[in-house]
């Protein structure tokens, strides 16, 4: 693991054999509020939604579902219909189940959750349970009954994969402390304002340090000298202490070993497969495609068997890609086409077990007939994509610049319309390759020699201008001042 923090933004990301398999960023000008409780007050009631939007001091209101309601949850789990019981003006705590993305708000919950290394505790259930991952009967049983043994003092409790090692006797004292973070908040929300933080959920570091089997981790490397104290001070009584190691080297941490060009890569859309195959990720608003190519790869036997063996390291990478870029939501992927059944199956195969590998929930679809599979991943935060990038300021997040003969065409809809205001010369500034197009097309010659007889068009070329920047002004001066670059075109 490494953590670092460059000013605002926090950093952390973790390798297996040098290569990045998880990278997170909390940026200080797009804050994490996943975890986060807030007191609010509904501002809206949407029965015909069975929802209600939240002010909770936030720029969006926040979206709160009536199985997000404690009483309403009860009634969802027993399959009776569901009916808000909050009313506009009310002042509610809520916690952020899935933070703002793109445009969407904050999706909230009244049911709360204080998230601990081995145990979850949900103050408004009357349930303990035990994580489905833990599949092995008897450790189920055994965590079972020390769940039993926990939930005396009300509230729920669910036993986390962590927890599988750990005796009942450190569950009992991280119980304890769950619940005092509860009662804290409870204080918190009655002396609070609507809009008011009253529980800030862990920063990058400790929300993987908590959710992180530690175990299997060799060392956890630290940039930022506070972030070193933080964490030292956490594994101080853990046997795990030797693990944290303040990194002082000369040369940015994340570059020394290795991990930026790595972060670096995930902005593009191609990525290359070992075998020199590749795959292109198109993320849309609705879903994430994916295309699997076989590129130079031609294989070193039949062409079913080229395109199996290229699919299934597709499907490994897929898998380290959704989870390396944290990609939400819906993903569809477009394998190349496959004659066998069996191979057909072995590669969704691959995928859902190498899915399985991330934290995140994943649910895989069967391939269709057309070779696509579907899957969805679940989403609490923006992208790591869209985290790293800003639109673009020139194609506005189109991903494309119009062509030159595209902006030849609206520099001559400007002159006319110049020569159209009664102007009877007309100066263009404009990028200087546009230019170049313009005189080797010959592009205008028509309308000088038809309708722009006896009017003159100067153009100014400029090596710093965007391709597609340019000004078009008229002019009724006799005499004009124009710099040494000027052209008199036509």
């Amino acid at each position: 693991m490494f953590f670092d923090y460059f000013g605002d933004d926090c950093f952390a990301a973790v390798a297996e054999g040098g290569k990045l398999v998880e990278f997170h960023l909390d940026s200080g000008s797009v804050s994490e509020i996943s975890g986060n409780i807030y007191k609010g007050r509904v501002v809206n009631v949407l029965e015909g939604m069975k929802a209600a939007f939240v002010s909770f001091g936030q720029e969006k209101n926040g979206y709160l579902y009536a199985g997000d309601i404690p009483a309403e949850a009860d009634s969802l789990a027993k399959n009776v219909p569901l009916s808000l019981n909050v009313k506009v003006g009310d002042e509610v705590m809520v916690q952020v189940a899935k933070s703002p993305i793109g445009k969407k708000g904050a999706r909230l919950s009244m049911c709360l959750s204080f998230v601990g290394k081995n145990l979850i505790f949900l103050p408004t259930a009357d349930f303990c349970a035990v994580s489905r991952k833990i599949t092995g009967e008897e450790d189920r049983e055994r965590l079972a009954d020390y769940a039993g043994k926990l939930c005396g003092g009300g509230g729920g409790f669910v036993i986390r994969t962590n927890a599988l090692n750990t005796a009942l006797r450190e569950l009992k004292e991280e119980a304890a402390y769950l619940r005092g973070l509860y009662a804290t908040t409870l204080e918190a929300y009655k002396d609070a304002s609507v809009g008011d933080l009253i529980y800030r959920d862990a920063d990058v570091h400790v929300r993987l340090l908590r959710d992180f089997d530690l175990s299997g981790v060799d060392h956890i490397y630290i940039g930022d000298s506070a972030a070193y104290e933080k964490v030292e001070k956490i594994f101080r009584k853990t046997r795990y202490k030797n693990k944290p190691v303040r990194y002082r080297g000369e040369r940015e941490m994340f570059e020394y070993f290795g991990l930026e060009q790595q972060v670096y890569q995930l902005m593009s859309h191609r990525v290359e497969l070992e075998n020199g195959a590749y795959l292109i990720f198109d993320r849309t608003e609705a879903l994430t495609a994916i295309d699997v190519n076989t590129g130079r790869f031609t294989g070193d036997t039949d062409l079913e068997e080229t395109v199996f063996s290229t699919n299934v390291l597709a499907a490994r990478e897929i898998a380290r890609q959704v989870r390396l870029r944290n990609i939400g939501g819906i993903v569809v992927v477009d394998f190349i086409d496959m004659v066998s059944e069996e191979h057909r199956a072995a590669v969704v195969a691959e995928l859902e077990a190498c899915l399985r590998e991330d934290r995140a929930k994943c649910n895989v679809v069967p391939m269709t007939g057309l070779g696509l599979v579907q899957f969805t991943r679940k989403k609490v935060k923006t992208d790591n994509v869209s985290m790293l990038t800003k639109n673009c300021p020139y194609c506005k997040g189109s991903g494309a610049v119009l062509s030159d003969s595209y902006i030849s065409f609206r520099i001559k809809c400007a002159i006319k319309k110049a020569f159209a205001d009664g102007y009877e010369n007309v100066i263009v500034e404009l990028n200087a390759a546009v230019f170049a197009h313009i005189l080797a097309s010959r592009c205008f010659s028509d309308c000088t020699q038809g309708e722009w007889k006896g009017k003159r068009v100067y153009m100014i070329p400029h090596r710093t201008f965007h391709e597609e920047q340019f000004s078009v002004r008229g002019d009724n001066n006799t005499v004009l001042t124009l710099p040494d670059t000027a052209r008199l075109l036509y």
